[in-house]
């Protein structure tokens, strides 16, 4: 089915006779393949009698030789799939298997994208990014202090230089334009953080997704903020560089001088927020972080940090 889909990418009209040659079936079955390719990836295709079949807009799939194009050569192996449960779920399974890291997985569709606190990532065919970096960490908690924050920031600099200029930070794992929601993250680890451990950087990227009803919360995408087409295998290259500069920069010198370039670009400094862990909130004024990413507020005249995975950051309705 995929391969039909393949050779009909470039948007224009197919004859079902051409296309049953190309793929060795008959008319008839090229017919079906149409059916489940509109059912199961929501892809209008347009359907004339005597010019043939259609996307109604062309695809630019993910390509190793595309996203190599834009890098000049490939930083770390590129494993691609057309469709997966999810890119962070097969990099686990690829380190139980023994694949030696750093390596990164991609997909042009996932049927259950993870966010934080269990929430589904919506993942359309072809539209968004949806990418997971496994690396190794050898020799303690200290290259594990702050690393989504990094990551987050690498994000947000591959947005601003490919026309996103509002994008911003958010406390501790999106990034946002205004108050919409175009990217996210989610760190998942593996192993004996002490000693040896596999770490996947999980990043959720809306890139070219226009509609949708499955999100619940205000979202926005690279293509609405630009008013044009993103190719997404220039944003893989683009990502891959911004990350391997600031994952050398945290590898060598710790989260404290990139501590402050976080600061800066955190749209909710100084906002008065509700900090969520289960059914328990704290309202403070945000102050920053600290040196190992945890988020600084002030209560009630007192600074305290908190940090951990299942927090959940809101404005408060007084910001």
């Amino acid at each position: 089915m995929l391969t039909l889909l393949k050779l009909l990418k470039d948007g224009r009209f197919h004859s079902g006779q051409t296309l049953g040659a190309a793929l060795g079936i008959s008319r008839s079955a090229v017919w079906k393949q149409l059916q489940h390719l509109e059912a199961e990836l929501n892809l209008p295709i347009h359907k004339v009698r005597g010019r043939g079949y259609q996307l109604a807009a062309p695809l630019a799939l993910l390509d190793a030789d595309g996203i190599a194009a834009y890098a000049g050569a490939s930083i770390w192996p590129t494993f691609i799939f057309d469709s997966i449960d999810s890119t962070n779920a097969e990099a686990l399974r690829a380190v139980a298997e023994g694949r030696q890291a750093p390596f990164l997985v991609l997909a042009e569709r996932q049927s259950a994208g993870r966010g934080r606190r269990g929430r589904t990532w919506v993942s359309p065919f072809a539209e968004n990014l949806y990418y997971s970096l496994v690396l190794r960490i050898d020799g303690g908690m200290r290259q594990l202090e702050g690393l989504s924050l990094v990551v987050g920031l690498a994000v947000m600099q591959a947005l601003r230089e490919l026309g996103i200029a509002k994008a911003g930070l958010k406390w501790p794992n999106d990034v946002l334009v205004g108050q919409q929601k175009i990217a996210g993250i989610l760190l998942e680890l593996v192993g004996d953080p002490a000693d040896v451990c596999h770490v996947v950087l999980g990043i959720g990227i809306n890139v070219n997704m226009q509609a949708t009803d499955a999100v619940d919360q205000q979202w926005t995408s690279m293509r609405l903020e630009t008013g044009k087409a993103v190719d997404r295998n220039q944003l893989v290259a683009l990502l891959n560089q911004r990350l391997q500069e600031y994952l050398a920069l945290h590898r060598d010198q710790g989260f404290g001088p990139i501590q402050e370039q976080w600061e800066a670009n955190h749209l909710w400094q100084g906002k008065a927020v509700s900090l969520i862990a289960g059914v328990k909130q704290v309202d403070g004024v945000v102050m920053g972080i600290d040196q190992q990413g945890a988020l600084r507020l002030k209560v009630d005249g007192v600074e305290k940090s908190f940090s951990g995975g299942e927090l959940s950051l809101r404005l408060r309705n007084d910001s």
